[in-house]
């Protein structure tokens, strides 16, 4: 879905610009160099503004939206990490296809006119499984990883080395003509190259080294390093980067990850950050001198399959960035930021070439001049105190400032942005259920209703084992992650005495594991779930089972959710049982720790590849399919969801486990509720330092519900759904959802910045210096109803608007003549349209909420 931009053209310097931006782009070979204060393209001094959208965490057919969506926000650079496990499958075993076809990516991005950063790292954290790296490298003899280290930096520089001459042999580098204009070695090594000794020391410079002799054309960066060599350029990573000082006076002021958001596990509350702290955060590095900046992320995606780090980072991977998951539009935060990118953008030349003068405006507030000798003038009015608002005289001139805000002045004169003041539209969005309809076709060619077919898993081994062993093993060292799943089993006696407890009490199953999760059978019946975080100490658990004299069989299927993906020597974090013990028998603990237990890799269903929707003679057509019922796989074949907007998988009744279309992996799902007694806010305050746990939602409440299905997956009939169910759901409950904006909102006061980008060329006009509510429906939509309208005090926000003390009571007939049936429109906060007159002692604001049909 394409969403129409809120201010339709920049100025036309910017406009002549970005065409001769993509003239290099798409021309010949063009220069990149870089001083103290920017990087220098062709000759041109460049603002640069990135947006990080990972390829793999999306899909090809999304990616022309992604990359267009983010160029109409203001970005002119797409930032992306290169992922080694997701190419290198085994050693020399290649992979580009589909989701990983990196050179399609970058073509992408260069058809799109744009700049690319390649972080080729080849280590990336990035919550992505085992950061990046392939699992089999770590069983590979005598290597450790990140270190200086002889095995490691062989297969590191090998890769490097692959992907740098792969992007060499298609011709995109820019020394090339292509669109790559940054590349990176490492990735935040500086947290940890301590904890590896000398060896990391010499590590951090053999990499910064052995990047340089590969002869790209273009300069190399390596974030969060704080000792990095000549000739590469130490960038900054973080909430704010304003402060940042690159360690070389060469290198200019580089923010290559600004997190506009929080990722999510399994468990945990949903963590948001309002758009008017990013945007701040963004103006003060600008402020500062900062001339590339990115966002980590600019579109977050998805976790696919298994490819989700951890312990328990969720499938979706949404970051709450200014486009969501689905591919569309967060408003206001898309808008809201691109109104500052192009705030910012008119002040290039000024920030770029100008002289800084820095002036004390009061006891926290600042302003940054910029002046050039052709007289451009471009000057930021910061307010850095967290509570109060604050009343400044620059040149001569009043301004005001908001507590925790800056405001942009392209001209030193004209206020066109505050950081504080969201003048964007928000949206209302839903995710709409849809039934699973069948594409089964009845003899008579009618549809059939849904139908399910089943295969049940037996707990325990399956087939030949594939060893005993006395004790037990590290999970990780004996799947190597091909699983997230480990059968375990052993069995013991018991004499009816045994069994006979005090009080009617149950013994109990005590177990300790490393991580991560647990299903406990004994004489095949689920006793229990645990999970925890095992990354530093085992995780505990007492879980009651029922058992019989005689013999009963032990059967534990231990599990990862996502390997480690960052931290020193972070390779050998292991995972998966380390004490078992029955306590609560009357005469006696039976110690199973040390009993020989047979281990078994995986599933029967994954042998026989189920999740492809293959071995039709294993699976059984049932008329109703079970419920409750552990270790089952479901398949049904189904029919897309109507229309066309993004499809979300609903699984609230659904336990945990892994699902698939045609084949595709959709990934872990697992409805697992955050505790209701976390700390979560209704209102979140914008001002002062943020951190992920400041503004959390969702107390109580499943972490992810939906689960992205890209629309490209889906064949026009016969769609193979496949789930597998560890613990035991309701698939006649299952849902798909479709995503939509199913209303739009705007919230603009009087004293918001009278002059936008879009109205800057007409600056003197009277005309332009009255701020407007602008709303716009997305495609094929239009504004069929108007849900509120209040020109005055209004209260609440989007969703939750109501009357304050002063109301102009001809709002809604103003709101509806000007928006009703329209795709788009704006209404100018003027005498014309509303009483000015009322409630004249406070600043007055237009609150409208439209509904989308």
């Amino acid at each position: 879905m394409r969403i129409i931009s809120i201010l339709e053209a920049y100025s036309v310097f910017l406009a002549l610009a970005l065409l001769i931006q993509v003239n290099y782009v798409k021309g010949s070979n063009y220069s990149v160099s870089y001083d103290s204060r920017s990087m220098i393209i062709n000759g041109q001094r460049k603002l640069l503004i990135s947006a990080s959208i990972h390829y793999p965490r999306s899909v090809p057919a999304m990616w022309p939206g992604l990359i267009q969506l983010a160029k109409e926000g203001g970005a002119n650079v797409i930032e992306s990490y290169v992922f080694w496990n997701g190419h290198e499958l085994s050693p020399n075993n290649y992979y580009f296809e589909k989701r990983y076809d990196l050179v399609k990516f970058v073509k992408t991005v260069q058809q799109a006119g744009m700049y690319m950063i390649l972080r080729i790292g080849p280590f990336v954290a990035a919550e992505w499984n085992f950061g990046g790296v392939p699992v089999w490298l770590h069983y590979v003899p005598g290597t450790v990883f990140r270190t200086d280290n002889e095995p490691w930096k062989y297969y590191m520089q090998k890769f490097t080395t692959y992907i740098v001459n792969l992007m060499k042999q298609e011709k995109l580098f820019a020394s090339q003509g292509g669109p790559i204009i940054l590349a990176q070695i490492e990735n935040e090594y500086g947290y940890y190259e301590a904890s590896y000794g000398d060896g990391g020391k010499r590590y951090a410079q053999w990499s910064a080294k052995m990047a340089l002799s590969q002869d790209i054309g273009v300069p190399w960066i390596m974030c969060q390093q704080w000792d990095t060599p000549d000739h590469v350029i130490n960038t900054c990573n973080g909430f704010y980067c304003d402060d940042f000082t690159p360690i070389s006076a060469k290198s200019p002021k580089m923010w290559t990850e600004d997190w506009p958001g929080w990722f999510q596990t399994f468990g945990s509350t949903n963590p948001h950050r309002p758009v008017e702290d990013v945007a701040y955060a963004v103006a003060r590095f600008f402020q500062k001198g900062g001339s590339v900046h990115n966002y980590y992320m600019y579109h977050g995606g998805t976790n696919f399959g298994r490819t989700a780090g951890g312990p328990f980072i969720t499938t979706s991977y949404d970051y709450e960035a200014p486009i969501d998951e689905y591919g569309l539009a967060r408003f206001p935060k898309w808008g809201h930021l691109k109104e500052l990118h192009g705030a910012i953008m008119l002040c290039e030349k000024a920030l770029l070439n100008g002289k800084k003068t820095n002036m004390t405006l009061g006891p926290m507030q600042e302003a940054d001049v910029y002046t050039d000798s052709y007289g451009d003038c471009a000057a930021f009015l910061a307010n850095m105190d967290n509570k109060t608002d604050s009343v400044v005289k620059f040149r001569n001139m009043t301004y005001h400032l908001p507590a925790w805000s800056v405001s942009i002045l392209p001209d030193c004169k004209n206020v066109i942005y505050n950081s504080a003041k969201v003048g964007s539209q928000a949206s209302v969005v839903d995710m709409v259920p849809e039934e699973l309809q069948s594409s089964v076709l009845s003899p008579n060619r009618d549809l059939k209703p849904l139908q399910w077919e089943v295969f049940m898993e037996t707990p325990g081994i399956w087939g030949e084992p594939d060893f005993n062993i006395t004790g037990f093993v590290d999970h990780i060292n004996t799947t190597k992650d091909t699983t997230d799943y480990l059968w375990v089993t052993t069995s013991f006696y018991l004499d009816s005495n045994d069994i006979l407890l005090e009080n009617n009490s149950r013994p109990v199953l005590a177990v300790k594991s490393k991580g991560h999760a647990l299903h406990a059978f004994v004489n095949q019946q689920l006793q229990g779930s645990p999970s925890g975080n095992g990354t530093i100490f085992p995780f505990k658990a007492e879980i009651p089972i029922s058992l019989k004299p005689g013999k009963n069989e032990i059967a534990l299927l231990s599990m990862t959710v996502g390997l480690q993906t960052a931290g020193p020597q972070y390779e050998w974090i292991g995972a998966g049982l380390t004490s078992v013990e029955i306590k609560g028998l009357k005469n006696r603990t039976v110690d199973l720790t040390k009993f020989t237990w047979i281990y078994k890799i995986g599933l029967l269903g994954e042998h026989l590849n189920l999740y492809k929707g293959d071995g039709n003679e294993h699976w059984i057509l049932v008329t109703e399919p079970p419920k409750r019922q552990p270790l089952t796989w479901y398949k049904a074949l189904v029919d897309p969801p109507s229309g066309d907007e993004p499809i979300g998988l609903d699984m609230i009744h659904m336990r945990k486990g892994l699902a698939w279309l045609n084949g595709e992996e959709i990934g872990r799902y697992w409805p697992r509720k955050s505790s209701k007694h976390d700390a979560c806010v209704d209102h979140c305050d914008y001002r002062g330092k943020f951190m992920p746990n400041k503004c959390s939602t969702g107390c109580g409440e499943p972490t992810q519900r939906w689960y992205h299905i890209p629309r490209s997956w889906f064949k026009p009939s016969g769609n193979v759904l496949v789930i597998f169910e560890e613990k035991g759901g309701d698939p006649t409950q299952i849902r798909f959802s479709k995503r939509k904006a199913s209303g739009v909102c705007s919230l603009v006061s009087e004293d918001h910045p009278s002059v936008s980008v879009a109205s800057w060329t007409n600056v003197n006009e009277p005309s332009a210096q009255k701020p407007a509510a602008t709303l716009s429906c997305p495609a094929s939509t239009r504004i069929s109803s108007i849900k509120f309208a209040s020109f005055g005090t209004p209260l609440g926000a989007c969703g939750s608007f109501s009357k304050g003390d002063c109301h102009d009571p001809n709002t809604l007939s103003v709101v509806e003549k000007t928006c009703l049936n329209r795709r788009e429109c704006s209404i100018k906060l003027t005498e014309e349209n509303f009483n000015v007159g009322s409630c004249s002692s406070t600043v007055r604001r237009l609150a409208v909420e439209a509904v989308c049909g």
